[in-house]
């Protein structure tokens, strides 16, 4: 009987020793320690753990296990310590401590915001004083070692969607993944640029609203964990702090247009209504940000959408770049890269400014604001077609950069009707009035041999052309 019962415990050790499951509860395992690396004769033995900045609250933070100084003739000498990033260095005490800020702005500078661990290789020095002066000699680096960190940064996803009893109709509930409304944001990493925003209009006064994260959209269950609010139900605020955790809705309080602009670097929101001007004004490289005199015209008052013709030049080389007024010399609220999200045809995002990368000339604008896009069209060929040449080709006119038109002479425009047109093409004409050309007006009826074209704005409020 006893060896029956020292035979079935010898199995059963067995049985539990070959398991990868088997644990040493009496030696439980462990991450292996960072081995030290050299430090001329002595060594440097760096932390075995992510450093998550987020939970540090200290001026100070142990970026190093253990420093063993290397050994000097002078046998009296206390050395100082440097770590050094990437070529820049930073002060680091004999227990291996650094400035909090200095890692956490290191990282930021060198990797951006965004809360992902990084493995910085690092090395320290070791200075001494030269004994005769306050002058120190660096007497030994150490091997390449690696710090990881992870900066401190909340939670930003990739896009955002509002829903709400605005958006509510007969036939949709304004609630739903269907009619929510996405937030527009620049193409930066969210991390660089965490301001987001979304233009809308409500018929009725009381409307509440939330913000749905673009995860949530994806997976088809919009009231998923990280829907943002404010931390008050019925917050009819136009400027407050939002959450992601428990969010309340907020509430319009009157009809309206608004914009909502949402902060998430530091969860916070913005409401502000909107009443669309009836022009935007040009400012930029072409008079050296001196003059706003060239503008767009308002064509969609529920949209915010203005477009037009503006002539763009780089006198003192700094770039082909711009913003736009809302009132002419003044900056309050002007609108420039940050403010828009897409960029087409040869608009380009500068950062601050908005550019455009097909060089000199005139441009055709289209704004949206509400949508937060801007497409530039370069105007290869301003052309005249119509009965005068069996609108067959065009008659290229020529650029005046003095008076601001494009010109042709002996055209011989005829009273059975011609158009002006953008490269070629149908999509961008002007006709109606020669007081008062509007996009895809009717055909123009003045005959004539010298036609002067004045697209800009620049001296009137509408676009016209003059027929001799």
């Amino acid at each position: 009987m006893i060896k029956k019962i020292l035979l079935g415990m010898t199995l059963l050790m067995s049985m539990v020793s070959c398991t990868e499951d088997f644990t040493d509860w009496a030696h439980p395992q462990t991450n292996p320690e960072e081995k030290a690396v050299a430090f001329g004769d002595g060594s440097v033995t760096p932390v075995d753990d992510v450093i998550n900045l987020a939970d540090v609250n200290t001026e100070t933070v142990k970026v190093v296990a253990s420093i063993k100084a290397p050994t000097s003739s002078n046998a009296a000498y206390t050395p100082t310590y440097k770590i050094n990033f990437d070529g820049q260095s930073f002060d680091i005490d004999a227990d291996g401590n650094m400035a909090t800020a200095d890692l956490a702005n290191y990282i930021v500078e060198k990797y951006g915001k965004r809360p992902t661990r990084r493995d910085i290789d690092a090395t320290l020095d070791a200075w001494v004083s030269n004994g005769a002066t306050a002058v120190k000699v660096k007497m030994a680096t150490s091997a390449t070692f690696q710090v990881s960190a992870i900066p401190v940064a909340p939670v930003i996803e990739e896009g955002y969607y509002l829903v709400g009893d605005m958006f509510t109709t007969e036939t949709t509930n304004g609630w739903t993944k269907e009619a929510a409304k996405a937030f527009n944001h620049s193409d930066k990493d969210v991390y660089e640029d965490p301001v987001f925003t979304v233009s809308f209009e409500t018929t009725k006064a009381d409307q509440y609203w939330k913000i749905i994260p673009k995860k949530n959209i994806d997976s088809g269950d919009i009231w998923a964990a990280g829907v943002v609010g404010p931390k008050v139900d019925g917050d009819d605020s136009m400027t407050g702090a939002l959450t992601n955790g428990d969010a309340k809705a907020g509430k319009i309080a009157k009809a309206g247009k608004y914009k909502l602009t949402i902060n998430m670097m530091d969860y916070t929101y913005t409401i502000e209504e909107v009443n669309y001007d009836p022009f935007i004004y040009f400012i930029g490289s072409t008079d050296v940000w001196k003059s706003s005199d060239q503008k767009l015209a308002l064509v969609d008052e529920a949209k915010g959408v203005y477009t037009g013709y503006v002539y763009l030049a780089d006198p003192n080389g700094s770039g082909f770049q711009f913003k736009f007024q809302r009132k002419a010399g003044d900056w309050n609220n002007a609108i420039g890269a940050g403010a828009l999200s897409t960029f087409s045809g040869a608009a380009t995002n500068e950062g601050d400014n908005i550019g455009v990368n097909a060089g000199e000339g005139v441009y055709y604008m289209d704004v949206n604001l509400s949508e937060g896009k801007i497409t530039a069209t370069k105007v290869e060929k301003m052309g005249i077609i119509g009965g005068f040449n069996n609108w067959e080709g065009d008659a290229v006119m020529t650029w005046n950069a003095k008076e601001y038109c494009f010109e042709a002479t002996n055209v011989g425009v005829t009273a059975d009707g011609w158009k002006f047109r953008v490269n070629g093409d149908w999509p961008i004409n002007l006709g109606g009035s020669i007081n008062d050309l509007t996009a895809g007006g009717d055909n123009l009826s003045v005959a004539g041999n010298t036609v002067k074209l004045y697209p800009t704005r620049k001296t009137s409020d509408k676009i016209f052309c003059t027929v001799k």
